[in-house]
């Protein structure tokens, strides 16, 4: 079985003292792609040598983070429009909104959204959404903006089942991590009728690590953990899983 994790902080400082062991432990896993959302611009050098230094395994993507859309917006903006005009990436992300910290720089986090969404359609890549505490407008704006071209995922989803269908509707995938083994959390229950053909995998490391690490550091590593409660849940064997999950994150990011 082969993995791809769709959402992997690895630049994260959590992994400073482990960083090469940790991507080798998700590669002897079979995880053997591990696509990197950029936050801003501090993360660039960190992600990029990771790409140097795992060729084919880590993947970078290029965004400004609504969580670090701040004063400086502008500027931020400006780097990430640079980096995309330079070279390849495999998505526009990580972008979005985020109410849950802060609504400070609301309308700022609209207009970085929307310009950013504006460069994935320019570049024909695929966007990751961060949406906490926002995915009713995060949906709005996708529908807003989207051409028949726009494509991405809703990354760490979290909405109800109304909003998954909303999301599938539009041609996009719903990211399902470590969450779903969380006993209260209710996400099992809300996928469990919910074809696989709409869901990528992820981690989100170094964050929610699924159960039995759930409070520890997460890592690419855990993904198979995820993948087992998702067939739990839809009373399917983990190899399944993993073709279709797979294959979707292989669409998805063009990388058939």
């Amino acid at each position: 079985m082969t993995w791809i994790d769709t959402h992997t902080h690895l630049y994260s400082k959590e992994f400073a003292q482990d960083r090469a062991e940790m991507v080798t432990r998700a590669i002897r896993q079979g995880v053997d792609k591990l696509l990197m959302p950029n936050i801003d611009a501090a993360s660039i050098p960190g992600m990029l040598q990771l790409e140097t230094e795992f060729p084919g395994v880590c993947l970078p993507m290029m965004g400004l983070h609504p969580t670090h859309v701040k004063e400086n917006v502008e500027e931020e903006l400006a780097i990430v429009e640079q980096w995309l005009a330079q070279r390849k990436f495999f998505g526009v992300g990580e972008i979005g909104l985020d109410f849950y910290w802060d609504e400070t720089w609301r309308e700022q986090q609209f207009a970085a959204f929307r310009r950013q969404i504006q460069l994935a359609l320019q570049y024909d890549l695929p966007i990751a959404i961060h949406s906490r505490e926002a995915t009713r407008e995060c949906i709005d704006v996708v529908k807003e903006l989207h051409d028949g071209r726009l494509t991405g995922v809703f990354h760490c989803f979290s909405g109800t089942r109304e909003e998954a269908q909303e999301i599938i509707d539009t041609g996009f995938y719903l990211g399902i991590g470590g969450v779903v083994t969380f006993r209260k959390a209710g996400l099992d229950v809300l996928i469990s009728d919910i074809s696989l053909d709409h869901i990528v995998l992820e981690t989100d490391a170094p964050y929610l690590a699924p159960v039995p690490y759930r409070g520890k550091r997460n890592e690419s590593a855990y993904l198979p953990l995820v993948a087992e409660r998702i067939a739990d849940v839809k009373n399917l064997k983990i190899e399944e899983v993993a073709a279709i999950t797979t294959g979707n994150a292989r669409k998805l990011f063009k990388m058939l």
